[in-house]
């Protein structure tokens, strides 16, 4: 999840640009010097074959002949600059504390892996349901070079790992999103950038990082005109696009290939109209097609909302200018009228982040969550209302509808409590999800609690995008960021009652991630909300295996009717989604 950085960055001078401590894997000791234990980075297949025959191939066979470019070796130049680079985080800021300690955060699953070509899997529990024909996506953090210095999660680059499905067959890819940083950092053999999230630590360590920055931009190994995003975050596709999204930076177009491939097309910018960055959580209209989307960051405008029409035609912005702070804002929610923000106490912080040592993104106490409400076809802010609501801190937005005549907003969505504990301390997180009510006649504002379980990364089904829905599959911290099971809410329920009516935990040392619900019958406007399976890819710590999971959606223990074993591990990640076949021949 790289937020920020983009624009943050580019407000600084070059003096004040960080960069990110690197290790190169032709380096005898690098692992050892490392001291990360826990790390370990698979190989690629010793052979990609490419099948000549139509004899089926076992599970586990390459079958691909596309072979990823290896990292170059670094150059002389480069190596100084990583000498130096050596200095900073030994001496000057070491990673001290366990969130961006490597040793700490890249442990277990969260381990980086390599690239895989397309491999055939192995069904081994059931059969994958017919309406599973396309694609499954998921994002996430995965470092291209073992860090040295400090690392938070948030700072690995954008890795997709699919599996592609057609008449019961699986097969799985994971290829690293080609952003411009990942390629020059490639080319380089080196990391050319700073960790966002964990290289500002205090005035010296900044400046030190940021003379360094400047000095390899300056020498020509960075060109940060070509964008600094990581899309690592999450997946969207919208206009006959899919794209990998990280809200530092523009979406990169990516595709699927007939092989079950991963390919970068590049970096988007919708004819020249998008600027900087966009939110990784754009929300499509399932009616009408259309896409609505943001970009904040640290200078005025703090917020800027657009929408995206059906023909992937970018519209034009609406400042809002009644943000009147930079403020962290990760996800939103519309409705058939309305756009709604939450601006909550995580906030942008580069002052007290370089003088007073830490993250970009801090907790403000003394701050009053409010919510933004505006016509979803605004032209300008004119009609934007804020709404107090204390204590309701939102980082995600699971929907939003409106009744009453449009009178009235509903939305349900995770409520983050100790907040301050965000970006430092995620297993001390507990996210309660609520539903909210917004009386637009009286300005008064209700909520209700679902479920007192600790749930994050809420999804519906698509269709009901916008309009009310009942159904909410969501995943249970144990504690975030790792994901011991899923759970299904019922948001109808009346107040102060338990919504969850179904419940998987994947059990002993086997974690998840996010649920998402692919429908039986896509094109049945008479199917029910529930009708369908949720899939998540699911990791076992004890054996080292990952599989892929199918569960019935409609069932009280959201039964498991499909375990496809993958050919190696999943790490754990962020956002992902379903793409059916006939969007994935649309590529």
């Amino acid at each position: 999840m790289d937020a920020f950085s983009s624009s943050f960055i580019s407000t600084l001078s070059p003096t004040t640009i960080i960069p990110q401590p690197i290790l190169t894997p032709s380096s005898s000791n690098y692992i050892s010097r490392l001291n990360i234990s826990s790390v370990r980075i698979e190989d690629k297949p010793a052979t990609q074959v490419k099948s000549t025959t139509t004899t089926p191939r076992s599970p586990s066979t390459p079958v691909s002949t596309t072979v990823p470019k290896r990292r170059a070796e670094p150059t002389v130049p480069t190596l100084i600059f990583n000498a130096f680079e050596d200095l900073i985080n030994n001496f000057i800021d070491p990673p001290s504390k366990p969130s961006v300690d490597p040793k700490h955060v890249l442990s277990n699953n969260f381990a980086p892996v390599d690239e895989l070509p397309p491999t055939e899997c192995e069904v081994i529990q059931g059969s994958l349901p017919p309406c599973l024909d396309g694609a499954y996506i998921r994002n996430g953090p995965n470092p291209q070079y073992l860090p040295r210095g400090p690392y938070h999660l948030f700072d690995g680059d954008g890795m997709l790992h699919s599996i592609k499905i057609s008449q019961g067959r699986a097969i799985f890819c994971s290829r690293y999103v080609n952003t411009h940083k990942y390629i020059a950092e490639r080319d380089a053999g080196s990391s050319l950038l700073p960790n966002v999230f964990s290289g500002f630590n205090g005035l010296t360590a900044s400046a030190a990082r940021g003379a360094l920055s400047a000095v390899r931009i300056l020498a020509g190994q960075y060109n940060i005109a070509d964008g600094i995003g990581l899309a690592n975050t999450s997946l969207a596709f919208f206009g006959d696009r899919l794209y990998a999204l990280g809200e530092s930076d523009l979406p990169y177009a990516v595709r699927l290939t007939s092989n079950g491939d991963i390919e970068t097309i590049g970096r988007h910018d919708f004819d020249g109209k998008l600027i900087m960055s966009m939110t990784a959580h754009p929300k499509t209209d399932p009616d009408t097609k259309e896409t609505f989307a943001f970009r904040y960051g640290p200078v005025p405008p703090f917020l800027t909302y657009f929408r995206i029409d059906s023909d992937g035609k970018k519209q034009p912005d609406v400042p809002i200018f009644s943000m009147t702070r930079p403020s962290f804002l990760h996800d939103f929610a519309i409705t058939n009228k309305y756009a709604i923000f939450g601006d909550i106490q995580i906030v942008m912080n580069p002052t007290e982040m370089i003088f007073g040592g830490g993250s970009p993104v801090g907790s403000d106490p003394n701050k009053v969550p409010r919510l933004g409400v505006i016509p979803r076809y605004a032209k300008d802010e004119s009609e934007m209302r804020w709404f107090d609501v204390p204590g309701f801190n939102i980082i995600h937005a699971i929907n939003a509808w409106d009744e009453d005549d449009g009178n009235t907003i509903v939305m349900v969505a995770p409520n983050i409590l100790s907040v301050e504990h965000t970006l430092e301390r995620m297993d001390l997180v507990h996210a309660l999800v609520e539903k909210v009510r917004i009386d637009l006649k009286t300005g008064i504002v209700t909520r209700n609690p679902m479920s007192a379980r600790n749930l994050d990364f809420g999804v519906i089904n698509q269709a009901y995008v916008g309009k009310k829905n009942k159904y909410v599959y969501a995943a249970v911290g144990d504690p975030m960021p790792k994901i011991s099971g899923a759970v299904k809410l019922d948001v109808s329920k009346g107040e102060r009652q338990e919504c969850i009516v179904a419940t998987r935990l994947f059990g002993g040392a086997c974690y998840g991630g996010e649920p998402i619900f692919v429908p039986k019958q896509p094109d049945n406007p008479e199917a029910d909300e529930d009708d369908g399976y949720v899939v998540s890819y699911v990791h076992d710590e004890k054996s080292g295996e990952s599989r892929f999971l199918v569960m019935d959606a409609k069932s009280p223990h959201l039964d498991i009717v499909a375990a496809v074993k993958l050919p190696r591990r999943v790490p754990y990640g962020f956002h992902g989604l379903f793409v059916r076949k006939n969007d994935l021949d649309k590529l």
